[in-house]
């Protein structure tokens, strides 16, 4: 999304505000996008002129210190690169094998591969057709030992959703078993898990699992699975992990630094802190620290402000389930209502290549 609609959503989510408290709740609502945590500092900047559009971002299994990132397009063709915390790109891999493109590449994670070895998933998931692509792909190849310039050949995944095809910049993958999740961009977004067992040779079906917060751009899991993060424009929530995804109660949430175009997040090596990067020419990369030990759940009205809850009950249309009256279902409806043509109105704004 340029900065344009990046301001433009912000205008949207402050007007939700001065509705119905149930229907700003029900949208959804976002930090201002000049929230920023004060606790958070530049942990580097991307130097390399070829990455002007970091659009993912991936801590190393095996390089300590090293972070994974890509291009939202193909200026260079299918290429990945390894940065390390002072900014400087230490490898860059040429992403080869059947199927290999570099159609809209928006996120970037490690996990275990086929054999349990450390491997590297690119998300070709973009769609700013929303839902006009017939599949996505997801591209899975091993983690080179050494940070040295080489090609890598890859296994292409193809996906479609159950509920049909949508735009997406979202995706993390569970260090634990290696499932693929993909988080939908858009207002009621959704979180969506690949199979167990993926097939090369056929189009694999994702499955709403939960709900997404609005305009979801990246996600993460914790090194060792316990957790899990998703970012938006203006802030990033953090899920306890250990049943899974869907349904995982909030354990911190913490406001993200302004930037042109946010949209990447990564957990540290540690995984004691978020890294969120952004867009642009030098882009700076921001580490923000957690505080997940004693950690209020997120319960209550606001759950769907604070993004994924139980699968079928978040978001928006959860928050008129039974919990509410008529009077409350009433409010939220209108706020969503309210919400919807808001967003269309700006929705050609939030596309972007």
């Amino acid at each position: 999304m340029r900065r344009s609609a990046a301001v433009a959503v912000t205008l949207a989510l402050a007007a939700l505000q001065a509705a119905p408290a149930g229907a700003a709740g029900a949208a959804a609502a976002e930090p201002s996008a000049d929230s920023t945590s004060p606790a958070a500092e530049p942990l580097f900047r991307i130097t390399d002129e070829r990455i002007q559009e970091s659009s993912g971002l991936a801590a190393s299994s095996r390089h300590d210190g090293v972070y994974w990132t890509h291009n939202d397009s193909g200026t260079y063709g299918p290429q990945i690169y390894a940065v390390d915390e002072q900014g400087r790109t230490v490898a860059t891999v040429d992403v080869v094998g059947e199927g290999v493109e570099a159609r809209d590449w928006e996120a970037i994670a490690v996990g275990p591969g086929e054999d349990g070895e450390p491997a590297v998933f690119v998300g070709d998931i973009g769609d700013n057709f929303h839902g006009g692509w017939p599949s996505i792909r997801v591209y899975r190849l091993p983690e080179p030992r050494d940070l040295a310039d080489q090609a890598i050949a890859a296994t292409t995944f193809s996906f479609s959703y159950e509920d049909g095809g949508r735009d997406a910049e979202a995706m993390m993958v569970d260090p634990r078993d290696g499932r693929i999740h993909i988080l939908s961009k858009e207002v009621a977004g959704g979180v969506y898990a690949a199979p167990e067992d993926l097939d090369p040779d056929a189009t694999n079906t994702l499955t709403r699992v939960d709900s997404a917060p609005l305009y979801a751009t990246d996600a993460s899991f914790s090194p060792d699975g316990a957790y899990y993060a998703v970012r938006t424009y203006w802030a990033a929530t953090v899920y306890d992990a250990a049943d899974g995804v869907g349904g995982g109660r909030v354990v911190d949430r913490v406001p993200l630094p302004e930037s042109d175009q946010g949209e990447s997040l990564a957990f540290s090596h540690d995984g004691r802190s978020l890294l969120a990067g952004t867009e642009g020419a030098d882009s700076p990369v921001w580490s923000v620290p957690l505080e997940l030990p004693g950690a209020e759940p997120g319960e209550g009205g606001d759950g769907a402000s604070d993004g994924p809850g139980t699968a079928g009950q978040g978001g928006a249309a959860g928050a008129g389930g039974s919990g509410g009256g008529t009077g409350a279902a009433v409010l939220i409806w209108t706020g969503v209502g309210l919400a919807a043509v808001v967003i269309a109105g700006i929705a050609l704004l939030a596309r972007r290549s």
